[in-house]
């Protein structure tokens, strides 16, 4: 997909707030947004440095970085 750093992601499960159906990921120290219907991309948040593990709640993002956690509130974001 995008870049050459390691790459960790989540999916967003259907009717579990915002993004269902959507692969959220962290690659080249940025947070993206995969649709698999339309088949595009969309970079929602940088920097983000040593991300551990990423997971989803709702329309929360949470990111576990080596030095601490972001949280991000996807209903916040506009396009």
């Amino acid at each position: 997909m995008v870049g050459s750093s390691k790459k960790i992601s989540c999916l967003g499960i259907i009717g579990d707030g915002c993004g269902g159906g959507r692969e959220f990921f962290v690659e080249d120290e940025t947070l993206y947004s995969y649709d698999p219907y339309t088949k595009q991309t969309m970079t929602l948040f940088a920097p983000i440095y040593k991300a551990k593990t990423i997971s989803k709640h709702r329309c929360t993002i949470s990111i576990e970085c080596e030095n601490e956690t972001i949280k991000i509130d996807l209903s916040a974001i506009k396009e």
